[in-house]
């Protein structure tokens, strides 16, 4: 669980500084300069001769949903939608993670499932302020595909590792990035993408690569292994609630005190319900 929670605290920290800074810039250039930068953080440590074949194609197809097609996806989404509506139709990923968990283990665990619908609500009740929703159907469905990218990753690399105990993260994590990085090329390339950042967007990218991708979807799939699926299918939302706080901590913005309070409070509530023996 604290693995999670750090990797929710980065995420949420990252949205104030980036906030406005790749605006301009194409979303599959973003999504492969990201991926890059984090599978060369974890190139080093890559140990894949004991793996066997099937097993690294299956970590590489992970890492091609999971974050490929996720941040083609979801970066795609501002096209077509504003920015509180992409960050309301994101809400759904608890719900898809444990569907996903409760299929393939066939069971359907109704605590779980409802401390999810608890973690949405209670980060709706955050996300959104009474604002007009004027969503496109690519738009709504772009989100939602990169909902359900992201939710069947983990659920598949959290399955991979409760079969394969003698894993390390750490020396097979560069397949994952492979796989993900191989989308969002063939996505760049197949566009012809000619883009020239400036210098503060290069840091910006630096940062989203190196931290927030890199190590930060390491600690997440690692902290995914070691929680109840219905832990991390509520653990997905506390980035936002998080990141109205640290906006208020560290960049001085305002929110509404008593919503924010009434959001934690309910997302710390659905993990004690998702957790509950």
């Amino acid at each position: 669980m604290l693995y999670l929670i750090a990797v929710s605290l980065l995420w949420a920290f990252s949205f104030g500084l980036i906030k406005g800074q790749l605006a301009g810039l194409d979303s599959a250039f973003i999504s492969t300069v990201r991926l890059a930068l984090a599978l060369l953080v974890f190139l080093p440590f890559v140990r894949t001769r004991w793996l066997g074949l099937k097993t690294s194609l299956l970590l590489f197809v992970i890492g091609a949903v999971q974050f490929g097609l996720m941040y083609l996806a979801y970066n795609e989404s501002f096209k077509h939608l504003q920015a509180h509506e992409v960050a309301l139709f994101t809400l759904t990923t608890p719900i898809f993670v444990t569907l996903l968990a409760d299929a393939l283990d066939k069971k359907f665990r109704v605590r779980s499932l409802l401390a999810a619908l608890l973690a949405v609500g209670g980060t709706a009740l955050i996300v959104f302020q009474g604002k007009e929703l004027r969503p496109t159907l690519i738009g709504l469905g772009l989100v939602q595909l990169s909902n359900l990218a992201f939710a069947a990753g983990q659920v598949a690399y959290r399955r991979l590792r409760e079969k394969q105990i003698t894993m390390k993260d750490r020396e097979i994590f560069a397949v994952l990035f492979a796989g993900a990085v191989s989308v969002s090329l063939a996505v760049m390339l197949a566009q012809g993408v000619s883009v020239s950042p400036s210098t503060s967007q290069v840091f910006t990218l630096l940062y989203l690569g190196v931290l927030a991708s890199g190590v930060g979807f390491y600690f997440w799939n690692v902290g995914a292994t070691m929680v109840s699926a219905g832990a991390l299918a509520v653990m997905n939302n506390a980035k936002i609630p998080l990141a109205v706080a640290c906006s208020l901590v560290f960049f001085h913005e305002t929110a509404d005190l008593p919503r924010l309070g009434i959001s934690l409070g309910l997302l710390i509530g659905a993990v004690f319900l998702a957790e509950k023996r």
